[in-house]
């Protein structure tokens, strides 16, 4: 076969497999964006784990059509100018191709207004092709929908698990970043039923009641800056973990952040289980969410 160019049907496809693994993928990055959006309240709507419909509403700082337009093309980002920025990220993304790989392999339909604007507008995309943007009536900031994800791509789709399982995925993201960001209102809804909804108040023990449950009412320690000889320079710890009464047989409600981003680091957890050493059960795990702040530099 001679060497030659992808249509660019086929290369979104790909390009989205790298970025999407599943609906709760999807509902990440779109969670994320709207945290950078500089939004207070965010609500999530998901059906079916999130393969029929994800829907992502936010209050902040919105798009005009020129943006939306834009926001839909690969490698188009707000977060960073030039390479050297990647040293000074306070976002949490950059890479400018969540939405395009999203668009690529879903029915995607934006609608977005600027703080302030009298109007906002709507753009809709079936599977990588667009239509609009066309002008419509919307309050400020902006909403996402995806709809039938993966259904373009019939061999991913059928790797997805059971609704359920997949709604297991999006509820522990989510989750974690209500309880990481308890100045934000998130809610979330399975099927139409609520599942959580934190206040916004900024209050951790709130935000972890709201989302773990009412076991933590009088079991959960919060975290305080650590001084002394056993502090780090330039990296300090925030939020809060379960006393050795409450604990979990998996390890799934470990949540732990670096500059606002969820991530997932063996080490961590390792060191923070290290801590209940001989306080807890052989087989049991604690609840935690913990933040960590450091020079981006140096992540």
């Amino acid at each position: 076969m001679p060497i030659h160019l992808l249509n660019q049907d086929t290369i979104g496809k790909i390009a989205a497999g790298e970025v999407i693994e599943r609906p709760a993928s999807v509902v990440k990055e779109l969670l994320e964006n709207a945290l950078d959006a500089g939004a207070t309240a965010i609500e999530i709507v998901i059906e079916e784990g999130g393969s029929r419909e994800i829907r992502v509403t936010d209050d902040g700082a919105g798009m005009t059509a020129d943006e939306m337009a834009l926001a839909i093309q690969r490698h188009a980002t707000s977060k960073l100018t030039t390479f050297d920025d990647l040293d000074r990220l306070h976002t949490l993304g950059f890479r400018g191709e969540a939405l395009p790989s999203i668009a690529a392999v879903s029915q995607l339909t934006i609608r977005s207004a600027p703080v302030g604007a009298s109007a906002g507008a709507e753009l809709a995309v079936a599977f990588g092709r667009a239509t609009g943007p066309k002008p419509v009536g919307a309050p400020s900031g902006t909403t996402v929908t995806v709809r039938d994800l993966f259904e373009n791509v019939p061999a991913r789709r059928k790797f997805l698990r059971q609704p359920g399982t997949e709604t297991t995925y999006i509820a522990r993201a989510v989750g974690a970043y209500a309880c990481a960001y308890p100045s934000i209102r998130l809610s979330l809804t399975v099927d139409g039923r609520r599942t959580y909804a934190t206040d916004g108040s900024g209050d951790p023990h709130a935000a972890a009641i709201a989302v773990m449950g009412n076991e933590l009412v009088d079991d959960l320690l919060l975290l305080y800056p650590l001084d002394g000889d056993i502090a780090v320079p330039g990296v300090t710890a925030s939020g809060w973990v379960s006393t050795p009464r409450v604990t979990r047989s998996h390890r799934q409600n470990l949540f732990f952040f670096v500059n606002g981003r969820l991530i997932a680091h063996r080490s961590l957890a390792y060191a923070l289980e290290e801590a209940y050493h001989s306080l807890i059960m052989v087989g049991r795990h604690p609840i935690a969410v913990v933040s960590i702040a450091v020079d981006p530099a140096e992540v």
